[in-house]
């Protein structure tokens, strides 16, 4: 679990947030900052970190997978073609 924490104003809002700077270096190693490259950074941080789990998860066959999407489509009441 990563340790992040909320600052908040005298309301109670939260106004930022701060990470480990193990993490801020491995989002943004080069430190270069920008909107843009910490939005792209996050982005492939998550992604890698879907891709190590997805590795680590048992695939479904066709049958599974399309009972799978079945009970899913029912929870969402979404009508399948």
């Amino acid at each position: 679990m990563i340790n992040i924490e909320y600052l908040t104003n005298q309301d109670g809002e939260a106004i930022g947030v701060v990470i480990p700077i193990d993490l801020w270096r491995q989002l943004l190693p080069t430190g270069e900052v920008s909107e843009e490259n910490l939005a792209e950074a996050v982005e492939d941080y998550c992604l890698n970190k879907a891709m190590n789990e997805a590795v680590n998860t048992t695939l479904l066959n066709r049958a599974e997978a399309l009972a799978y999407h079945v009970r899913q489509a029912t929870k969402a009441n979404i009508e399948l073609d």
